[in-house]
């Protein structure tokens, strides 16, 4: 049920729903990962969307490996989000993440760039990780979670260059554009949390041209 409460953060925080649950969809032993898409080089990620072609149907999973969600079911961030278990909380907000993302766009016939997903999953993990530590902190605001989550990021080794790029302009990308969202509406002394909220909705409906650029502005 854990993954089905972080697709409802997402659901209600851009009031957009989606058809299709990411609990459904759920694959979380590496094995059968590896028998439904194959042999990948160098060891999987801990989440990833994966879409396989089978007798002319196109099939979409998510992969989040049994390892993170037996963490998260341990201590469960929707409960308390901290330093001991925002990493595992990132791993499976990005895969619920483009799940969800992916499912609303093909459902109005919106292509889908592999940028466009991961710049909005950024922003995604951003903005449910803020909001549900304001409401855990009775609305005290997390003014050191900006610098935690996009200062000083990793990526696996085993990504290509073009991969490596992708990640690291979507790091970028969202980093701007969350920091300007948490000064313009979320200052102590100006709080707008309304406002906050009308544009990330207003964001997450942009196409991948519209969302860069705004963002290179």
């Amino acid at each position: 049920m854990l993954l089905r409460r972080m697709q409802s953060l997402l659901t209600r925080l851009y009031d957009a729903p989606v058809e299709h649950d990411a609990e459904d969809f759920l694959i979380s032993d590496p094995q059968r990962l590896r028998e439904v898409v194959g042999d990948q080089r160098g060891p999987l990620s801990d989440e990833q969307v994966f879409v396989v072609q089978e007798d002319g149907d196109v099939r979409i999973g998510l992969f989040i490996d049994e390892r993170v969600l037996d963490r998260l079911e341990r201590q469960d961030p929707l409960n308390a989000l901290d330093e001991g278990n925002l990493h595992d909380f990132c791993t499976a907000l990005e895969g619920v993440s483009h799940f969800h993302y992916l499912i609303w766009s093909l459902a109005r016939g919106r292509p889908v760039s592999l940028l466009e997903l991961e710049l909005q999953a950024e922003v995604d993990k951003y903005a449910t990780a803020l909001a549900l530590i304001t409401q855990q902190r009775a609305g005290a605001f997390p003014g050191a979670l900006h610098a935690r989550m996009f200062n000083g990021v990793s990526f696996l080794p085993q990504l290509d260059e073009i991969s490596r790029r992708r990640y690291e302009e979507a790091n970028r990308h969202a980093a701007r554009y969350c920091r300007s969202l948490d000064q313009r509406y979320l200052h102590p002394r100006r709080s707008q949390p309304e406002k906050w909220l009308a544009e990330l909705r207003r964001f997450f409906r942009c196409g991948h041209q519209e969302k860069i650029r705004q963002l290179a502005v």
